[in-house]
This record gives structure tokens, sequence and C-alpha cells, in this order.
């Protein structure tokens, strides 16, 4: 990866709906080579796909809460069926595992204080191997998305 697939990217992580043809403009690339580094980026996984970014306070889910998991035991059959089952609910943004105490972060969003409630209840406490949760809940997002550092 050089310089210009760099740039390419950069512009991407701005307007993933860019032309080609303006992309090209951006990076200072003629079209068809801009076209084969956009290509050559997206089957290499550099680009793994494209997306809108949705508002979730305009659709209504104003509800954020970070959920710590701690698990009974870090069996294998255990945590893959946890992760499994985590990776199955909509309202799980992010999952993520890490060392130490607690052994998971999860990112939820709900429409409100009941739909958490219910989830935390009815699912959340259900999955495979769970221990103890704890959860807390986001005052403000401070930054949300950000373009990775290239």
């Amino acid at each position: 990866m050089d310089d210009v697939d760099r740039r390419i990217l950069a512009e991407l992580q701005k307007d993933g709906r860019v032309s080609v043809t303006d992309l090209a403009e951006r990076v200072r690339l003629s079209l068809s080579p801009c076209h084969r580094r956009l290509r050559a980026l997206e089957q290499s996984g550099a680009i793994s796909g494209y997306r809108a970014h949705l508002n979730a306070h305009t659709l209504g889910l104003t509800f954020n809460a970070l959920v710590f998991v701690t698990m009974r035991a870090a069996e294998r059959d255990t945590i893959e069926a946890f992760e499994d089952a985590v990776a199955g609910i909509p309202q799980v943004l992010q999952a993520e595992r890490l060392f130490g105490d607690p052994d998971y972060l999860l990112r939820v969003i709900a429409g409100d204080l009941p739909a958490f409630q219910k989830l935390y209840d009815e699912q959340l406490t259900a999955l495979p191997g769970v221990q103890r949760l704890s959860s807390t809940l986001v005052m403000k997002t401070v930054v949300d998305d950000r373009p990775l550092p290239l």
C-alpha cells in the first residue's frame, strides 16, 4: 500500500458514495488507474464494504448502554456459544473480548429504558456462560465512527 492508496482510502472514508471519476480527480489520478487501485483495495480486504451511516436518535434509538460481562469459565465451547449468541442480537452494536476482568464489553442500543430492560432481562442474562452483567449508561458520545488514521 502506497500513499496514493492511502489517499483513496481517506477520501472514501469521508464520502463512500463518491464516484470513481470524482475520486480519481481528488487523488490526482486518471480514471483507469484509480479504478484499478480501487478494485485492488476491495479485493485485498482493505475495503470491507460500503454502508450508510444512520442517525440513531432520528430513528428513535436514544438509549445507549455499555454492558460489562464476566464469564463463569473460559472454556472454548462456552466462549464460542456466547459469542455466537451475542452476534445474533441486533441491539448489540459492538462486542469486544477483553483481557482481564470483565471478559467482554458490549455496546447496546435501545429505544428507551423499558426496551433496554427487556433486552437485558430476556436476552443478555440468558447468554451462555454468563456469571455477571454490569451496565452503565452512556451520557454523551464524544467520538463516534471516526475514520481510521491513515
